[in-house]
């Protein structure tokens, strides 16, 4: 394949309880071998809990709002062009505390598996769980 364009009507998306995924760019849509581009749009006061990859590197840049991003135990508050890198397997969440949507733009590499896109849910899990209540 040589590229593909992606227009908005075209594109992907799954809408989750927390929000939504617009796929940019992974295996089963664009061919990607490397890299899975994702638009999450976080609903107010909701975010994409504990979780992690266990073979994906991972950055997430902040296009809209504000958002509270957790990178193993440390939390900050990320803003309109903030940006955090995130090693594989290290686990991390995004919560939007606003009173309005936030989107950030996602990049794993390399793909894993079809869907370019593999996780392990840990928010039941210690530390996790107790982490955003203390």
């Amino acid at each position: 394949m040589n590229g593909k364009f992606i227009t908005l009507a075209e594109r992907e998306s799954d809408v989750l309880d927390w929000g939504v995924m617009g796929w940019l760019s992974r295996p089963t849509t664009t061919g990607a071998k490397d890299l899975v581009v994702i638009e999450v749009t976080l609903d107010p006061t909701f975010g994409h809990n504990f979780h992690k990859h266990p073979d994906q590197e991972e950055v997430i840049y902040v296009v809209e709002g504000e958002i509270e991003q957790w990178l193993g135990t440390e939390m900050r508050i990320l803003s309109v062009g903030d940006s955090v890198f995130i090693p594989a397997d290290v686990v991390h969440a995004s919560f939007n505390v606003s009173d309005r949507p936030a989107k950030v733009i996602a990049i794993l590499g390399p793909c894993a598996g079809e869907e370019g896109y593999q996780l392990i849910e840990v928010y039941d899990q210690s530390p996790w769980n107790s982490l955003r209540n203390s």
